[in-house]
């Protein structure tokens, strides 16, 4: 590829990545002006969390584990600069993850997964489809406040790869769920409800809609109420703050770019 043609797109690139990040696009190109394709890279991108503002770290790679680093610390620096009290990310690789911990991180936001028998029951009636990226963030903050958000515009963003990606939205008055099938299983990426018996009513639903399935696997936050004390927990996001710390114990973060 010439040198202008590799210039086209690297400047395109930047224009998507900044534009969708809010803030910057930080790239490290080993103090030779003319390297247009960086070693390390990585998209800030503006959430909230109890009130407050932070940044969400998406897309970091790059080689070379010092040069990763000092990505994050000036990222955080330049975030903290712009008001940002913390910043999470959700590590790709168990060597990601111990980078990120050399820099400040700390795990949270853990997820239970649970296998479920569902129920078939023709009176179980919910809403297929029918909610919008603006209306997923009132539901999960409605359901669940204490949780990282995107803005709707961003969330708009997941919400597309997830329909392109086959997954189906139920829902009713009482919860939602976000899941794909897979044969005869349901695997719930999302699920929030008032109570064990309405997220039930959701799956049953499906179950009607996609008739042939029989189970569900489902993944819910660590320290959501539904289905309290069954499933194997597991690790997924981290948090390093940047200002006064606050406590992180029952919040939830999920549906994030890396999904």
């Amino acid at each position: 590829m010439g040198f202008f043609a590799v210039l086209a797109a690297s400047l395109f690139a930047v224009f998507i990545f900044t534009v969708f990040g809010g803030y910057s696009l930080l790239l490290w190109c080993q103090q030779s002006l003319w390297m247009i394709v960086p070693p390390a890279v990585v998209l800030a991108v503006p959430v909230t969390l109890q009130g407050r503002s932070g940044t969400y770290l998406y897309g970091l790679c790059g080689e070379g584990s010092l040069i990763l680093a000092g990505l994050v610390d000036y990222l955080c620096a330049q975030q903290k600069l712009r008001g940002a009290g913390f910043t999470v990310a959700v590590p790709t690789s168990p060597e990601q993850a111990a980078l990120l911990q050399d820099k400040g991180f700390a795990w949270a936001f853990a997820l239970r997964c649970l296998p479920r028998e569902v129920e078939r029951n023709l009176w179980s009636q919910a809403e297929f489809d029918s909610v919008t990226a603006k209306k997923l963030c009132e539901l999960r903050e409605r359901f669940w406040p204490d949780t990282v958000q995107l803005t709707p515009e961003r969330m708009a963003v997941v919400l597309g790869d997830l329909y392109s990606s086959g997954a189906t939205i139920v829902s009713s008055a009482h919860g939602y769920g976000i899941y794909f099938r897979k044969e005869d299983t349901l695997y719930f990426v999302e699920l929030q409800a008032d109570n064990d018996r309405a997220a039930e009513v959701l799956m049953e639903a499906a179950r009607e809609k996609e008739v042939i399935v029989e189970k569900a696997v489902i993944t819910v936050g660590a320290s959501q109420p539904l289905f309290l004390g069954e499933g194997t927990r597991q690790d997924y996001g981290m948090i390093r703050f940047d200002a006064e710390p606050f406590d992180v114990a029952e919040s939830y973060m999920r549906l994030m770019l890396e999904n």
